[in-house]
C-alpha cells in the first residue's frame, strides 16, 4: 500500500498519473509495446523527483510542474492512446480523464499549429489521440473517449479552441454514425448536446469558471426516427452516463490569473475568425469566439447533402439530423449576449448559417428533419425574432402557412407537426401580438396572422365535400380538432396578454415606452422576459406602441390590398384606385416598379395591363422593361429572366408590343449581340413559340431542334444566326421551362360553394378573406430557394424594417376583426357537427375566450356574435335535441356571466334568455306547476291534488307529460330568436319524443341551481355600468316573459327583486341609473292588459319600496320620491280600478309601515293619494282618505321632516279630497284637516331647511312664531296651502265654498302676525286676488240681451259670499293694516270692483266695503293713500257710463208695440193676436231686460253718489284740494250722464210703453238726474259756504252758478220753455201757450225742488257775486216767471230773489 501512495511522487500531477503509467506498465505487451513501457518508466521516474511548485515562471500544461517536464509526463499516454489497444488505451484514457477533471491540465489547446512547423504541445497531442481512438471500435474505448472530451470541455482550466474543438465534435458524431452499440449512440449524442450547454453557459458568461450548468436530458433530444430511443434500456443507459459524468469533481479555476486578462487565456485574439456577415469577429473573447466557432461548424454540417450517387445516405441523415438537434438546443440556450452583442456576431451568424440551413433543409421531406427544422423556427421566433424580421416574415409562410393552408394534399404528419408548433407559439401571448404589429401592419410585409388563422380555419372545417384529398377520414377528423384548439390557442394568448397589459396599466401607470431616450429605445418584447435594445432614430420612437399609428399602417396595408385586389380583377382600375389614394406615384416609372416589386399581384393581369395599348399603361411597360438590366446575358436567360415577373397575354397585338420594346432594351444592353434589334424581336417570338410546344402537354408533335433552326434562318439582316448558338437555346429551353417566379402569380382559389351554406354561416364565410392556393406537400423546390435567397439579399441592406412592440392593448381591436369571423366560423362549424368532447370542449372555450377579449375590448358586434352563437348552441330551445355538449354550452354560457360580467353589455339579454329557458325545463322536469297557475283562479281541491302528484317519479312524469300543454310546447321546440318555445302548436308529439326530452332533461342535473344563483348573487361585484346593463337586459327578457300570451312567466321577473335587493346598498349615483331601468320596467308591466300579471308586478314593486324603505334617506335628497314613482305613472295611467285599488292599498300599507324612514317618498304617496282622490270609484276615494286622514292626523310631524315641498303636496292631496263627489263628508273634513294644518304650520312644528342656504326654520311654538316673520321660506308651507283654499272658494257646493272661504279668512286672521310683508304680497297676488276674479264679476260692457234672466235676478248664495269675502278682506285689512298697507291699491281695486258690477246687490257691497274701510282707517291714511282710494272710484264709476249706450243700442233694435192708441182708436187691436206673435215676444224679453238693466245701472250710479256724499261728510278733514277734485268729477261726471239719459227721450218713451205692457214700474230716469244734480249742488255749496280756500282754489262760484243754470234750463225745457231771446229771435211771438199735459206736469212737479234748491243757492251768494253773474241767470229768470208751474214754491223762491236780489241791482245800475 506505501508503494502504491508514493507511486508517482508528491506532486498532484503525479499522484494522477503514477498509478496510470503503472497500469499502462503492467497491461503492455512487452515486445509490442517496448516503446510505450520506457515511455511509462521513464516518466515515473522522473515524476518521483518533482513536486508541486507554485513558482513556476512559464504556465505549465501540468498543474504545479516544469513546463518542460509536461512533454515527457504525457507522452506515455499519448503513446498508449495511439498504440490502438484497449488494454492500454482505457487506463490512459481514464488518466486523461482525470486529468481535465480535476483541473491538472491547464492552458489553451488548439490544433491549428499543425499547419505551422512549431511543435505541437503536449496536451494538443493527448486530445487528437483522444479524438482518433474513437475508430478502435471498442465499445469501452468509444465511452471512455467520451467520458475524456466532455472532462476537456468541462474543464474550466482548460480553453479547448478552433479546430480541437471541430475535432471533439467530430469524434462524437463519429461514435454517434459508426458506434455498434446503441447505448454509446445515445451516450454521443447527448455528450454533443452537454458540450453545447457548457459552451453556450461560458460564451453567454464570458468565463470559465460558470457556476452551474445543467444536465442535459434525453427528452432534449426529439429526433423520433432514432431507433435507439425506443429502448428504455439504453435511454436509461446513456441518461445515467452523462449524469455520472456532470456529477464528477470539478478541478477550481486559478485563483490568481484570469481567462480574460492575463492569464491563460487572453481577451482579445487577433487570429479570429474570418467575416461574419460580412464583418470580422475582432473584440471577441476567445470563448464567446469558439462558441461562434462551434456554432458555425454545426451548421455546415446541417447543410451537408447528399450526392448523386447516393442520394438516400442514411449516415448522412443521421448526421444532419443530430447537427439540427444540436443548432436547436443552442438556439434554446442562447442568452441575451446573442441578441445584444454590440457586433451582432452572433445574430449575424444565425442569419448568415442558421437560416440558410433552414432554408436548405426545408427541401427535404424527411419528416424528423421538417420537426427539428420547426422547433429550430420556434426558438427564433421565440427567442429573436424582433431581429430577424425579415427572415421570419419569410420562414413562416414557408414552414408553416405553406403546409398550413393546404387542405386538399397535406402530409398529415407535417401538418400535424405545424399545428403543435402554432400551438406552441401561442403559449407565448406576445408572440402573436407581434406577428400581427409586425406583419398584418406592415405594408411590406405578408399578412402571417390573417394568413393562419384562416388556414386553420380551412383546416377545421375539413376537406370540402366532394374533394379528393389524401387524407383518411380518421386523420382529417384529426386535423380538424388540433386546429380549432389552436384557433383557442390563439384567442386565449390574446386574453392572457389582453389580462396582463391591463393589470400592468393598474399597477404600473408608467409604461416602458415613456423611458426611452433619443438614441436607445427598451422595450419589453416578450422574449423570455429579456429586455431587447433597439437602435432606432427618435422619430420612430414616437411610433413605438402607439396603438393610433399602428391603425393607420393597418389601414394603409388594408387599403393597399385593395387596391391589389382590384389590380387582380381590373388591372386598369386597380392601378387608378391606388394612385387615387396615393399608395402608389402617379409617373409610370413608379407604377412600373409597383408592378415589379408587389408580391400578391396576379401575373397574368401584370402581363395583361404591360400590353395595353393606352397612352399610360404603354409608358409603364416601356418603364418596366428599361427598368431590367439585361447586360451581360445571353438571350436565353435574358428572356426568361424577363418572364419570370409576369405571364404573357394571350392577345398577339399585346405580345408584339411588349416583345417590340424587349427586343429593343435587349440590344441596348447588348449592343453586339445582333446585328438589329428586330433579330431579337423575331427570336423571342420564337423562342416563346419553342417554350409552348416543348412544354404544353396539349401539343403532341413537338418541335425539333432542326425545325427550331429551319424558323430562325434569316433573321439576323438576312443572315442565318450561328447553329451552335441557336441549337444551345434550343437545348436551354426544352430542358427548362421559362416560368414565372414563385411569387409572381396571385392567388386565384375559389372556396367551394357548399361550404358557405353549412348552418346557415353564409355571412360569417362572407367575412373570411379566402386567399391563399392549395399545396402538395412537397418540399421546397430548388426555384423557391433561389428566390428567398434573392429575398434575403434584397432585404438584408434595408434600415427600415425596424421591429415593433407594442403594449397598448387596442391593438387587439384590429386582429379580433381578423380573426374573429374565421374563429366563429371554425367554432361553429365544429361544435354543431362533431360530437367529440374534446373537439368541443375546444370550441367551447375558444368561444370563452373570443368573448371575453371582445368584452373587454368594448367590440360589441363581435361580442354579441360569440355569445349569440353559444347561446344557439345550448339548445334549451329545442330540449329534445339536447346533447351533452349543449349541456356544456350552457355551463360556458354560466362561466361568461359569472367572470366577464362587467363587459357584457347588451350581452346580457341572451344569457338571461338561457337562464330563463333552463330554468322552465328545470321546473317541468320537476313537475312544478306553471308559472301561469299563479295567475288563474285559486285551484279546487280535485286540481291541487293532481298538481301534487306531478313529481312523483321518472315514469309518473313522463305519463304526465304527455297531458301537460308546457311539456308538449318544449318538446315541439322552436327557433332561438322565437318569444316562446313551441310554435308549432299543430305538431304532433310522440311518446319517443317525451322519452327523449325526459332523458335529456337529465343531463340538465348537472347544472344545480346554485351556478344560476350565483350569477344573480354576483350582480353586487358588477361595476356602475354593467349592473345597469345586467338590469336592463334582466328587464327585457322578463317583459318578455310576462308578455307571452300563453304562458306567462315570473322567473326574471322573481331575480328583477332579488337583484334590486342585492344591489341596495350601491352608491346612490349607480342605484339611481339601476332604478331609471328597474322603474320604467315596473311601468310598463304595470300598465300591462293582463290584469294577473300586472297584479303581481306591483305586488313585487311593493316588496322592493318595502326594503328600499328600511334604509334611512337624509334630508334634500329626492331618491325616495324616484323609487317610488312607478305607483304614481301606474295610478296615472291605469284603465283598471283593481290596479289602481291595489296601488293604494300597497301605499298605504308603505307609508304607514315605514312612516318613520319616509323623507323624499311623501311626494310620490300624497301624488298617488291625489290621483286617487278623482278617481271614479268611491272605495278607492274612501281608502285613500282614510290613509291621509291617519297621516295628517297621527303623523304629521313626518310629512315636512326634510322637505319644503312635501308639505306643499299634502296641501294638494287635501284640497283634491274636497273636490271629492263622493262623500261631502270627507270633503269638509279635508277642508278642516286644511285648518290642522294651518296651526300646526303656526305652531311652528315643521323642519324646513332654506333653500338659500340662508338657515333652517326651527322647532318652536306659538309664542315662538314670530322669529318666522322674516323667513321666505315661509312661503312654502302657507302659499300652498291658502292657494288651495282659494280655488275652494269659487266651489259650485255652497258648503264647500263656504266653508272654505271661513277657514281660509280665519287663518289669515289667526295667524296674518306670522307673516312678512313680502309674504302678504304673494297671498294676495296668489291667494286673495283669485277669489274676486271669478266668473261672477261679469265686466260691465260686457252686456248682452241674451242673458237669460237668471243673471239678471239677484243670486242670494252668490251675494252672500261675495258679501262676506268683501267684509272679511276689509276686516283682515284693517287688522293688519300696517303690515299690509302697501297692498291697499289691490284692495280698494277689488272693493271698486264690486262697485262696477252691473248688479246692485254687488255695488251695495261693494260701497259697504268701502266705507267701512275709510271709516276704519281714515286717520291712518296718507294723502297719496286717500288718492289710491278715490282715483280707482273714479274710475270705476266711469267704466259704468258706457253701459247706457249699449242699452239704447238694445232698444234702438227693439220694436214696443203701441198698445195705448188714442181712445178713439183703440178697439182696433186684439190682445190675442199681439200675444202669439213670436217676435213681438222676443222684443218684449229683450225690452225688459233692457228696462232692468237701466234700473240697476240708475241705482248703481246713485250708490257711487251716496259714497261720494258720505266719503266727503265723515272724513272732509282728510282731504286735500285734490281729493275734492276727485270727489267733484265723480259727481259732475254722474250729473252729467244723468241729463244724457234724460236726454234720450225716444228710449224713454219706448220704456214707458214696455213698462206699462209688463206692468212694472218706469226706470227712475228723472229722479236719478234730480238727485246727481241735487248732490252735485249741496256738495259745491257746502264748498263755497264752508271752505274759503278750496272755493276760491277750484273756483266753486262759477262752478254753482254754471250747474244752477243746467238745473233752472232743465226745469224750463220741461216747462216748456227756452230763453226769451231766441224766442223772439227765432220765432213769431206767441199770443197763446197751451197748457202741460199731466205727464209733464207729474215731472215738473219733480224737478220742482230741485228747482228750488238751485234758487235759493243763487239767492244765497253775495250780492256782488250775484250781480257779477246775474247777466247769465237773468233770462232764467224771466223765463221762470213766465212758464207754468206745478209748485208755488218755486214762484216764492223766485219772488225773493226779484225782491231781494234782482230788483236793487237794476235800481243801483
Amino acid at each position: 500500500m506505501a508503494f502504491f501512495q508514493s507511486l508517482g511522487g508528491s506532486s498532484r500531477a503525479g499522484r494522477v498519473l503514477g498509478p496510470a503509467l503503472d497500469k499502462i506498465i503492467k497491461n503492455a505487451a512487452w515486445r509490442k509495446h517496448s516503446n510505450l513501457v520506457s515511455a511509462c518508466k521513464a516518466a515515473l521516474d522522473h515524476l518521483d523527483g518533482l513536486s508541486d511548485s507554485p513558482d513556476i515562471a512559464d504556465p505549465s500544461p501540468l498543474l504545479g510542474l516544469p513546463f518542460a517536464a509536461a512533454d515527457s509526463l504525457l507522452q506515455p499516454l499519448v503513446i498508449a492512446i495511439d498504440s490502438a489497444s484497449p488494454k492500454v488505451a482505457e487506463p490512459a484514457l481514464e488518466c486523461s480523464q482525470k486529468l481535465f477533471s480535476h483541473g491538472l491540465l491547464r492552458g489553451e489547446i488548439n490544433l491549428q499549429t499543425d499547419a505551422d512547423d512549431a511543435p505541437r504541445t503536449a496536451a494538443s497531442r493527448l486530445l487528437a489521440s483522444v479524438c482518433s481512438c474513437g475508430g478502435i471500435g471498442d465499445e469501452a474505448i468509444e465511452l471512455a473517449m467520451l467520458r475524456v472530451l466532455i472532462a476537456a470541455v468541462r474543464s474550466p482550466t482548460v480553453l479547448v479552441r478552433d479546430e480541437c474543438l471541430a475535432q471533439i465534435v467530430r469524434s462524437c458524431y463519429n461514435v454517434y454514425l459508426g458506434s455498434q452499440s446503441g447505448a454509446n449512440q445515445l451516450c454521443a449524442k447527448l455528450v454533443l448536446a452537454q458540450m453545447l450547454v457548457i459552451i453556450c453557459a461560458r460564451v453567454e458568461a464570458d468565463a470559465m469558471d460558470v457556476v452551474r450548468v445543467r444536465t442535459v436530458s434525453i427528452a432534449d433530444m426529439m429526433d423520433l426516427s432514432d431507433r435507439n430511443l425506443n429502448d428504455s434500456t439504453l435511454v436509461q443507459a446513456a441518461q445515467n452516463f452523462i449524469n455520472e459524468v456532470m456529477e464528477g469533481n470539478e478541478a477550481e479555476p486559478l485563483p490568481s490569473k484570469s481567462h480574460k486578462g492575463e492569464g491563460l487565456v487572453p481577451t482579445v485574439s487577433s487570429e479570429g475568425e474570418g467575416a461574419v456577415n460580412g464583418g470580422v469577429s475582432g473584440g471577441l473573447s476567445k470563448i464567446r469566439e469558439d462558441g461562434l466557432f462551434l456554432f458555425k461548424n454545426l451548421c455546415k454540417l446541417s447543410m451537408k447533402f447528399s450526392t448523386q450517387e447516393n442520394p438516400e445516405d442514411p449516415l448522412l441523415l443521421r448526421g444532419k439530423v443530430l447537427s439540427l438537434e444540436l443548432l436547436k438546443l443552442a438556439i434554446e440556450n442562447a442568452g441575451p449576449l446573442w441578441r445584444t452583442n454590440e457586433r451582432q456576431v452572433f445574430l449575424g451568424a444565425i442569419k448568415q448559417y442558421l437560416c440558410l440551413s433552414l432554408l436548405k433543409n426545408s427541401a427535404l421531406s424527411v419528416m424528423s428533419i421538417f420537426q427539428l427544422l420547426c422547433s429550430i423556427f420556434m426558438g427564433l421566433l421565440s427567442r429573436f425574432r424582433s431581429m430577424l424580421k425579415e427572415e421570419v416574415g419569410i420562414f413562416f409562410p414557408m414552414l408553416v402557412l405553406r403546409i398550413l393552408e393546404n387542405v386538399l394534399q397535406p402530409s398529415f404528419l407535417q401538418k400535424m407537426t405545424v399545428l403543435n408548433l402554432l400551438e406552441t407559439i401561442c403559449q407565448d401571448p406576445q408572440i402573436m401580438v407581434d406577428i400581427f404589429v409586425n406583419y398584418d401592419c406592415d405594408v411590406n410585409a405578408p399578412n402571417i396572422f390573417e394568413r393562419v388563422v384562416n388556414g386553420l380555419l380551412k383546416t377545421g372545417l375539413g376537406v370540402p365535400p366532394g374533394s379528393v384529398t389524401s387524407l383518411s377520414p380518421a386523420q382529417d377528423s384529426t386535423l380538424r380538432v388540433e386546429s380549432v384548439k389552436c384557433l383557442t390557442g390563439i384567442i386565449k394568448s390574446m386574453g392572457a396578454w389582453m389580462d396582463q397589459q391591463l393589470k400592468i396599466g393598474v399597477f404600473a401607470p408608467q409604461s416602458l415606452e415613456k423611458e426611452h431616450s433619443a438614441e436607445n429605445l427598451t422595450v419589453l418584447n416578450g422574449e423570455e422576459g429579456t429586455v431587447v435594445e433597439y437602435d432606432l432614430h427618435s422619430d420612430a420612437n414616437s411610433e413605438l406602441s402607439d396603438a393610433a399609428t399602428l391603425e393607420q399602417r393597418r389601414a394603409y396595408k388594408l387599403e393597399f390590398q385593395k387596391g391589389v385586389s382590384l389590380f387582380n380583377r381590373k388591372p386598369s382600375k386597380g392601378i387608378d384606385f391606388l394612385i387615387k389614394t396615393k399608395k402608389i406615384g402617379a409617373s409610370p416609372e413608379e407604377v412600373a416598379s409597383f408592378l415589379k416589386n408587389t408580391s400578391g399581384l396576379n401575373a397574368a393581369m401584370i402581363g395583361d395591363y404591360l400590353g395595353e395599348r393606352e397612352e399610360f399603361p404603354l409608358k409603364v411597360m416601356h418603364a418596366y422593361v428599361d427598368s431590367i438590366d439585361f447586360e451581360g446575358m445571353n438571350f436565353g436567360e435574358a428572356i426568361r429572366f424577363f418572364l419570370r415577373g409576369f405571364r404573357l397575354p394571350g392577345e398577339a397585338q399585346k405580345i408584339d408590343r411588349i416583345m417590340e420594346k424587349f427586343a429593343e432594351r435587349y440590344c441596348k444592353c447588348n449592343p453586339s449581340s445582333f446585328t438589329s434589334a428586330d433579330t431579337a424581336y423575331v427570336l423571342a417570338y420564337s423562342v416563346i413559340m419553342l417554350n409552348t410546344d416543348a412544354h404544353n402537354s396539349m401539343v403532341k408533335d413537338k418541335m425539333s431542334k432542326a425545325e427550331f433552326i429551319r424558323n430562325n434562318r434569316g433573321i439576323d439582316d438576312g443572315k442565318d444566326l450561328p447553329e451552335d448558338y441557336l441549337s444551345s437555346l434550343y437545348d436551354q429551353i426544352v430542358k427548362s421551362e421559362i416560368k414565372i417566379s414563385v411569387d409572381s402569380s396571385a392567388p386565384q382559389s375559389k372556396q367551394t360553394s357548399s361550404i358557405n351554406k353549412l348552418l346557415g354561416l353564409d355571412n360569417i364565410f362572407n367575412l373570411v378573406n379566402w386567399k391563399q392556393a392549395e399545396e402538395k406537400a412537397l418540399g421546397a423546390n430548388d426555384l423557391l430557394i433561389r428566390h428567398i435567397q434573392e429575398q434575403f439579399k434584397a432585404k438584408s441592406g434595408k434600415s427600415e424594417s425596424m421591429f415593433y412592440a407594442v403594449t397598448d392593448t387596442a391593438i387587439l381591436r384590429f386582429m379580433i376583426e381578423v380573426c374573429w369571423a374565421p374563429m366563429m366560423a371554425a367554432f361553429s362549424v365544429t361544435l354543431d357537427q362533431s360530437d367529440d368532447k374534446s373537439a368541443t370542449a375546444q370550441c367551447l372555450q375558444g368561444f370563452r375566450y373570443a368573448v371575453h377579449v371582445t368584452s373587454v375590448m368594448h367590440m360589441q358586434t363581435q361580442r354579441d356574435a360569440f355569445v349569440t352563437s353559444v347561446a344557439k348552441f345550448t339548445y334549451l330551445h329545442c330540449a329534445a335535441d339536447m346533447k351533452q355538449k349543449n349541456v356544456d354550452a350552457v355551463k360556458a354560457i354560466v362561466s361568461i356571466a359569472i367572470e366577464d360580467g362587467n363587459y357584457l353589455q347588451e350581452s346580457w339579454e341572451h344569457i338571461f334568455t338561457c337562464l330563463s329557458r333552463f330554468e322552465h325545463l328545470h321546473l317541468l322536469g320537476e313537475g312544478a306547476p306553471p308559472d301561469a297557475s299563479f295567475f288563474t283562479a285559486p285551484l279546487t281541491e280535485s286540481e291541487e291534488r293532481s298538481q301534487k302528484t306531478l313529481a312523483v317519479t321518472s315514469m309518473k312524469r313522463k305519463g304526465n307529460a304527455l297531458q301537460n300543454p308546457a311539456v308538449m310546447a318544449v318538446v315541439r321546440g322552436g327557433s332561438y330568436d322565437s318569444a316562446s318555445v313551441g310554435i308549432k302548436a299543430s305538431a304532433l308529439v310522440t311518446p319517443d319524443q317525451i322519452s327523449s326530452f325526459i332523458s335529456n332533461l337529465n343531463l340538465l342535473d348537472q347544472i344545480g341551481s346554485f351556478e344560476l344563483n350565483h350569477i344573480f348573487a354576483h350582480s353586487q361585484r358588477l361595476n356602475g355600468d354593467a349592473i345597469v346593463a345586467f338590469v336592463r337586459a334582466l328587464c327585457k327578457v322578463s317583459m318578455t316573459e310576462l308578455q307571452s300570451p300563453t304562458d306567462p312567466r315570473v322567473f326574471s321577473l322573481t331575480k328583477i327583486v332579488e337583484i334590486a335587493h342585492y344591489n341596495m346598498n350601491r352608491i346612490r349615483l349607480v342605484w339611481s341609473r339601476i332604478w331609471n331601468v328597474l322603474a320604467e320596467f315596473f311601468v310598463s308591466v304595470g300598465l300591462s292588459e293582463n290584469l294577473s300579471v300586472a297584479i303581481f308586478v306591483m305586488d313585487s314593486l311593493r316588496q322592493l319600496a318595502m326594503k328600499f324603505l328600511e334604509r334611512e334617506e337624509l334630508a334634500n335628497y329626492n331618491f325616495q320620491n324616484e323609487f317610488l314613482r312607478p305607483f304614481v305613472v301606474v295610478m296615472q295611467k291605469s284603465v283598471s280600478s283593481e290596479i289602481r285599488e291595489l296601488i293604494v292599498r300597497c301605499v298605504s300599507q308603505m307609508v304607514l309601515g315605514r312612516v318613520n324612514h319616509v323623507k323624499s317618498g311623501w311626494k310620490s304617496v300624497f301624488t298617488v293619494f291625489t290621483i286617487a282622490a278623482a278617481d271614479e270609484r268611491k272605495s278607492i276615494v274612501l281608502l285613500a282618505f282614510g290613509t291621509m286622514e291617519k297621516i295628517v292626523r297621527d303623523y304629521f310631524p313626518y310629512i315636512t321632516e326634510t322637505e319644503t315641498t312635501t308639505f306643499t303636496d299634502c296641501v294638494k292631496c287635501l284640497i283634491a279630497f274636497t273636490n271629492s263627489r263622493f262623500n261631502s263628508d270627507a270633503s269638509l273634513n279635508a277642508i278642516a284637516f286644511l285648518r290642522f294644518c294651518a296651526v300646526k304650520l303656526a305652531e311652528g312644528g315643521l323642519v324646513c331647511y332654506d333653500k338659500n342656504s340662508d338657515g333652517h326654520l326651527g322647532n318652536g311654538d306659538a309664542s315662538d312664531g314670530n322669529n318666522l316673520t322674516e323667513k321666505d321660506d315661509h312661503a312654502f308651507f302657507w302659499l300652498p296651502l291658502l292657494d288651495g283654499l282659494s280655488k275652494l272658494t269659487s266651489d259650485p257646493r255652497p258648503t264647500i265654498r263656504k266653508g272654505a272661504l271661513e277657514v281660509f279668512f280665519d287663518i289669515l286672521k289667526d295667524h296674518g302676525h306670522l307673516f312678512s310683508s313680502h309674504l302678504w304680497i304673494n297671498i294676495f297676488k296668489s291667494a286673495i286676488s283669485p277669489i274676486f276674479n271669478n266668473p261672477r264679476h261679469m265686466l260691465v260692457g260686457q252686456v248682452s240681451p241674451m242673458h237669460n234672466s237668471q243673471y239678471l235676478e239677484d243670486d242670494s248664495w252668490k251675494s252672500e259670499t261675495d258679501t262676506l269675502a268683501a267684509k272679511c278682506l276689509v276686516d283682515l285689512f284693517v287688522k293688519f293694516f300696517d303690515v299690509m298697507r302697501s297692498q291697499l291699491a289691490n284692495v280698494v281695486a277689488i272693493i271698486t270692483s264690486f262697485l262696477s258690477s252691473p248688479y246692485k246687490q254687488y255695488a251695495n257691497t261693494g260701497m259697504a266695503a268701502l266705507l267701512h274701510l275709510a271709516a276704519s282707517l281714515g286717520s291712518k291714511l296718507s294723502e297719496a293713500e286717500w288718492k289710491d282710494i278715490l282715483v280707482p272710484l273714479k274710475e270705476s264709476a266711469a267704466s259704468m257710463l258706457p253701459v247706457f249706450s249699449n242699452i239704447i243700442k238694445i232698444m234702438q233694435n227693439v220694436e214696443v208695440p203701441d198698445r195705448n192708441q188714442p181712445y178713439s182708436d183703440g178697439e182696433q187691436y186684439s190682445d190675442h193676436e199681439f200675444i202669439n206673435d213670436d217676435e213681438e215676444e222676443a222684443n218684449m224679453e229683450t225690452a225688459s231686460y233692457a228696462i232692468v238693466r237701466m234700473k240697476n245701472h240708475i241705482s248703481v250710479q246713485l250708490q257711487i253718489v251716496q259714497v261720494v256724499k258720505k266719503l266727503y261728510e265723515v272724513h272732509r278733514k282728510y282731504f286735500s284740494t285734490a281729493h275734492v277734485t276727485i270727489l267733484l268729477e265723480i259727481l259732475s261726471s254722474i250729473a252729467s250722464h244723468s241729463s244724457e239719459v234724460s236726454n234720450e227721450s225716444a228710449v224713454q218713451l219706448k220704456m214707458q210703453k214696455a213698462c206699462s205692457l209688463l206692468e212694472i214700474s218706469d226706470p227712475p230716469i228723472v229722479h236719478f238726474e234730480n238727485e246727481s244734480y241735487q248732490n252735485l249742488l249741496k256738495f259745491l255749496q257746502t264748498l263755497l259756504t264752508e271752505d274759503e280756500f278750496v272755493s276760491h282754489e277750484l273756483r266753486i262760484e262759477s262752478e254753482v252758478v254754471s250747474v244752477c243754470q243746467k238745473i233752472l234750463q232743465i226745469y224750463l225745457n220741461c216747462a216748456g220753455h227756452e230763453l226769451t231771446d231766441q224766442i223772439s229771435n227765432t220765432s213769431p211771438a206767441l199770443h197763446w201757450i197751451l197748457p202741460l199735459g199731466s205727464a209733464k206736469r207729474e215731472e215738473l212737479a219733480a224737478r220742482a225742488s230741485l228747482a228750488v234748491l238751485s234758487l235759493q243757492v243763487l239767492s244765497s251768494l253775495e250780492r256782488d257775486s250775484f250781480k257779477r253773474n246775474l247777466p247769465c241767470i237773468f233770462p232764467l229768470l224771466v223765463n221762470l216767471i213766465r212758464c207754468e208751474h206745478s209748485s208755488s214754491e218755486v214762484q216764492h223762491v223766485l219772488f225773493d230773489i226779484f225782491q231781494s236780489l234782482v230788483g236793487p241791482a237794476i235800481m243801483n245800475l
